[in-house]
């Protein structure tokens, strides 16, 4: 619920939340304690992004500094990425069709909610020096979401049919709800890797704050500065369809005129300024290993800085110069110092835990955490309804509302449950099949809810 100031969560609120933050293991992902939590979670994504949005004081990033629970959040981040990598599958190869889906998404969804923390208070270098060992564990789970745009755009290629927009298919009316469940997965996990763009830029920018390990790991074994370059020479986030430009943008595709074709989004900032601090930066261009295929790759950049880049970041003309110079001589040495390598931990310690357990997990999770009961349903959906406050939900979105059929622009809402947008009729008609269970299960648990209230106040 809402404070009477407008925000999510008063300050001393945030503080229990984050304190009584724990790690889950893999066969816990989606039970009742792990729900109340990713609750507590998305709560305290929403204040950060308040708090940032307004310049505030930015008390929940201050909190999980004093706390130290950055350790538990990256655990978080992994456990739910090895769910949807090992589990998640699992549950569709069993052909598991569940009551309600609302269990599942959310474990899908919370990728977004943990990674959408991390992006917001990993701006701050106390927070990436607070992650201490972690730090390793986060820089190799922004590269494979790196790895995943550049094999994005090179899938689209040899698929032209690509389309990433919200629209209906012509058999969407037929899908199970598995296999809703696995589109809603796949266009959670584009939006989470362009989140991801931006905490890596973010870490990046305090990279002489972390362990010398962290630095060799970054430029050297990953190799990230080729890698957006590969994103800048392919952008995942720019398309065209029907002969116009459309870039991703606040969440969505949206048409981009010819006179604005040339004007950086926020994604494309990110990309540019990450690499102005991996190739210009002292003791990244001492370390970085740059010999002639890299330099080769990195020279490629030369071709997109113009005026018009240059005027609208103009600290990449520094990187220019150092580009035209490094294109008449060869490359430098790198100082290669012996260095005690810091190997990622968790996510390997969550894989061989669970080693060769994976269906056994799914199997038993189906039977449990995604089968609830009548009243355990009518629980959940009340926890839900007070998370996602409709009002709160309007002053933090940044777009108009989507229809639930077909992705357009939305005006019309459920005037049942207060839950789901439709742009006109015809889309809520169609949808009331699906929509039907979801919708009875919110508004039976608000009634009982008011009801209770009035018997308390009664008394």
């Amino acid at each position: 619920m809402t404070t009477d100031t407008g925000q999510v969560l008063m300050s001393v609120e945030a503080e229990a939340y984050v304190e009584h933050l724990v790690k889950y293991k893999l066969r816990d992902v989606g039970s009742s304690d792990w729900s109340r939590q990713h609750e507590m979670l998305e709560k305290l994504n929403m204040q950060a992004v308040i708090n940032a949005s307004a310049q505030e004081d930015e008390f929940v990033k201050d909190f999980f500094i004093s706390c130290g629970k950055f350790e538990v959040l990256i655990y978080d981040l992994l456990v739910t990425e090895v769910w949807k990598e090992k589990i998640f599958p699992a549950l569709i190869d069993m052909d598991f069709e569940p009551k309600t889906t609302f269990p599942i998404y959310m474990v899908l969804y919370h990728e977004a909610t943990v990674a959408t923390l991390l992006e917001t208070t990993m701006f701050f270098r106390e927070s990436c020096e607070n992650a201490e060992d972690q730090i390793t564990d986060l820089v190799d789970y922004c590269y494979r979401k790196l790895t995943q745009l550049v094999a994005r755009m090179q899938e689209r290629e040899n698929d032209d049919s690509d389309e990433e927009d919200n629209e209906i298919t012509a058999d969407s009316e037929n899908k199970t709800n598995m296999e809703e469940l696995q589109e809603q997965d796949r266009k959670l996990n584009f939006e989470i890797c362009i989140k991801v763009l931006s905490l890596l830029r973010y870490i990046v920018d305090h990279i002489e704050c972390l362990p010398l390990s962290v630095l060799s790991r970054v430029l050297n074994t990953h190799d990230i500065p080729i890698l957006l370059v590969q994103l800048v020479e392919n952008p995942p986030w720019s398309k065209r369809k029907g002969g116009k430009l459309q870039k991703f943008m606040d969440n969505k595709w949206q048409e981009v005129s010819r006179e604005d074709s040339f004007k950086l989004t926020k994604t494309e900032g990110q990309v540019w300024l990450a690499l102005f601090q991996l190739l210009m930066n002292q003791t990244c261009q001492q370390k970085y290993e740059l010999n002639s295929f890299r330099k080769n790759i990195i020279l490629k950049l030369r071709s997109y800085l113009t005026e018009v880049m240059l005027d609208q970041l103009p600290v990449l003309s520094e990187m220019q110069r150092y580009l035209e110079h490094l294109s008449m001589m060869d490359p430098p040495a790198a100082k290669k110092d012996l260095i005690l390598e810091q190997v990622p931990e968790i996510r390997e310690k969550i894989l061989s835990d669970n080693d060769k357990k994976w269906k056994q997990i799914a199997k038993k999770q189906s039977k449990t955490h995604f089968n609830p009961s009548q009243s355990d349903m009518r629980a959940q959906a009340k926890r839900w309804a007070d998370t996602y406050n409709f009002d709160m939900m309007e002053n933090l979105l940044s777009e108009p509302p989507k229809c639930a059929v077909c992705g357009n622009e939305a005006s019309k809402r459920c005037s049942r449950c207060q839950n789901e947008w439709y742009c006109r009729r015809e889309c809520q008609v169609s949808h009331w099949a699906k929509h039907k269970k979801a919708c009875n299960l919110l508004v039976e648990s608000l009634v009982k809810d008011q009801s209770e209230s009035k018997v308390v106040q009664q008394t």
